[in-house]
């Protein structure tokens, strides 16, 4: 099913675990900004897992990847709708993994935060490409683990350049 701007989405139920988590905790049900929304709950659930081990970190946002492509797809298929905006799952991980191995501080946070809406949203070549030719939980989260990928690459570019590592 697609909808059009007009069309009124369904809603998810937040109490099935799923939906729950497909709409990262409920930030995805915003009225405004869902992506945007998510991304917030990604970087409040980056800020602990920060201090972890790059691989200990490296393994959790596999692990959020992997699981977001049944969870995004079963949330998809109940809802009737491929690619909810509210389903914003994938945008947690996108980020998690745009903020791998970043520098610490609160402007590295900011930054790989901008970075990734940019390209969420703007969806350059091959974003748009995986977005439009993907389909189910694997096409929900592909865009968004190659628009982590883009920023995380530009992320660590501004880190060499700033930091001279």
């Amino acid at each position: 099913m697609t909808t059009s701007g007009s069309e009124r989405l369904p809603r998810p139920d937040l109490g099935r675990p799923l939906h729950f988590l497909a709409f990262g905790f409920g930030a995805g049900c915003s009225p405004r900004a869902p992506g945007t929304m998510g991304t917030l709950v990604a970087v409040a659930l980056y800020l602990p897992l920060s201090h972890l081990s790059l691989p200990l970190y490296a393994a959790v946002v596999l692990s959020v990847i992997l699981a977001g492509i049944p969870i995004c797809g079963w949330s998809a298929r109940h809802l009737g709708v491929h690619d909810h905006p509210g389903i914003v799952w994938d945008e947690i991980a996108g980020y998690l993994l745009t903020m791998l191995a970043a520098p610490p501080g609160l402007p590295w946070v900011m930054a790989g935060f901008v970075l990734f809406r940019l390209f969420d949203i703007l969806k350059p070549w091959p974003i748009h490409w995986l977005d439009r030719r993907v389909g189910g939980g694997l096409g929900i989260m592909l865009d968004d683990v190659a628009a982590g990928l883009a920023a995380w690459g530009v992320l660590q570019v501004a880190a060499l350049m700033i930091n001279g590592h």
